[in-house]
């Protein structure tokens, strides 16, 4: 009679990530207004930390509200869901052992709050700083414009509040900054928490 009984042989009953990826899992969550630089930022810091043999994905909105959350608007009942949903989504990309770059508004605090809390000591807050002007000035999707014409509702910044973040772990102000240089300021704060 043949035995089925799986065992797994000392040693090999977890799996170590770290030692796998080289690096601690992580949330590096990037909040700010729209056309703050967040998308941008992290895209260039999953490039830099790809060359440097880092295993990263970027969430965005755009991407989640494709699929995940194609069933939300911009309600603020309907924006706590949605980045409910991300930190969840962040935490198990972190609990496997990657880096998560989230790139969205998370314009109320509380949510931010309630993301780190899920994401438990990997969370990293990065404020994208800039002013409402500096991000009407780069709109290239006429967003702003919109919002101001009353035909956006709900939107951060002009006619929905954006709660900036008290004490972020790291800040970029991309009104006095090239984007090169916000990227590798970021880059070695990311680099520096990610050591195992």
């Amino acid at each position: 009679m043949m035995n089925n009984n799986l065992t797994i042989p000392p040693g090999l009953n977890s799996f170590d990530s770290a030692q796998h990826f080289r690096h601690k899992g992580a949330v590096f969550w990037l909040t700010g207004l729209s056309g703050s630089g967040k998308s941008t930022l992290a895209i260039a810091l999953q490039s830099a930390l790809t060359q440097r043999g880092y295993s990263s994905y970027v969430l965005d909105g755009d991407k989640l509200r494709l699929g995940l959350n194609a069933n939300l608007g911009f309600s603020p009942q309907d924006r706590t869901e949605n980045i409910r949903r991300v930190g969840e989504v962040a935490a198990l990309f972190s609990d496997a052992g990657l880096i998560c770059i989230t790139a969205f508004i998370s314009p109320y605090q509380a949510d931010r709050a309630r993301a780190r809390n899920t994401c438990a000591q990997a969370f990293h807050e990065i404020h994208i700083a800039a002013s409402v002007a500096t991000c009407e000035a780069r709109d290239t999707k006429g967003l702003y414009k919109k919002a101001r014409a009353g035909e956006l509702l709900e939107f951060t910044g002009v006619s929905a509040p954006y709660e900036a973040p008290v004490a972020p772990e790291f800040r970029i102000d991309t009104d006095q900054e090239s984007v090169e240089v916000s990227v590798m300021r970021l880059l070695s704060y990311a680099v520096e928490h990610l050591a195992v």
